[in-house]
C-alpha cells in the first residue's frame, strides 16, 4: 500500500492500469482478444507486429491485470481479464476521445460518417428483430474469428470475399453488419459497398465484443 494512504494506493495502481492502455499497439491487441483468447503467434499476425513486439506489449497488459494466459496443448492463449468491464473501459475511452479530441472527431466524420451517415441499429432493436426472424445478420470478420463467438443466426461473409458471394445475401429482408467494434472499419466498408448494389442495409451500433459484453446470446462454430 501506497505511505500516502488507501486512496492514494488505489490511484497508483490505476495509473499502472491507464499506463497499460497507453499505446496504439496494445489497444488494438485487445481489440483482437476481445473477439476470443489469441497465441502470441495470432496477435502477432493480426496486429501486423513482431512476434517479440507483441509479446512486449502482452507482458505490459498482463502486469496490469487487464490479459490473462490459458494454456491449451503445446500453446499459451491470451484473454481478456473479464471481458464485460475491459471492453467497458476500451467504450468509454472511445467516447471521451470522440467528445474531447479534435483529431478523432475528424476522423470519425472524414471516414466512418463518409461511408455511413445513417443512425446504427441499436442491440436492443436488433434483438427484437431477431426474435420476429426480419433481418439478416451479416458478420464481416475472417472466418477464425466467427468461430470463436458471433451473434446468433449470423451469416459469415468476410469482407474480402463479399463480391463473390452477394448472391448469398436476400434482397428480400433488411441486412445489420458488424465486425470487431465501433472502429472496426470492415464493417463501414460493408455498407458502403453493399449499399451501392441495391442492398436494404445497416450497421450494428457496436461490434461482437459489446453485444457479448452485454450479456446478450451468442453462437460458436464449435
Amino acid at each position: 500500500m501506497s505511505e500516502n494512504g488507501p486512496k492514494q494506493s488505489i490511484y497508483e495502481s490505476l495509473a499502472e492500469v491507464a499506463q497499460a492502455l497507453g499505446h496504439a499497439h496494445r489497444l488494438e491487441l485487445i481489440e483482437h482478444m476481445a473477439q476470443g483468447a489469441r497465441s502470441v503467434e495470432e496477435l502477432s499476425e493480426r496486429a501486423k507486429l513482431s512476434f517479440a513486439n507483441t509479446s512486449r506489449h502482452l507482458q505490459i497488459l498482463r502486469r496490469a491485470r487487464l490479459v490473462d494466459t490459458e494454456r491449451r496443448g503445446k500453446h499459451v492463449l491470451y484473454r481478456l481479464a473479464g471481458d464485460a468491464e475491459v471492453v467497458a473501459l476500451i467504450k468509454s475511452l472511445g467516447r471521451v476521445g470522440e467528445r474531447n479530441v479534435a483529431e478523432i472527431g475528424r476522423v470519425v466524420t472524414d471516414y466512418f460518417q463518409a461511408r455511413d451517415a445513417l443512425e446504427p441499429v441499436s442491440r436492443d432493436d436488433l434483438v427484437a428483430r431477431l426474435r420476429n426472424g426480419r433481418v439478416t445478420v451479416l458478420d464481416v470478420r475472417p472466418e477464425d474469428e466467427f468461430a470463436l463467438g458471433h451473434l446468433p443466426g449470423a451469416l459469415n461473409i468476410p469482407f474480402g470475399e463479399l463480391e463473390k458471394r452477394l448472391t448469398d445475401l436476400p434482397k428480400s429482408r433488411e441486412v445489420i453488419a458488424y465486425c470487431r467494434g465501433p472502429y472496426c472499419v470492415l464493417s463501414f466498408e460493408a455498407v458502403a459497398k453493399l449499399r451501392k448494389r441495391g442492398y436494404k442495409i445497416r450497421r450494428l451500433e457496436d461490434g461482437y465484443p459489446e453485444w457479448k459484453a452485454a450479456g446478450l446470446p451468442v453462437e460458436t462454430a464449435a
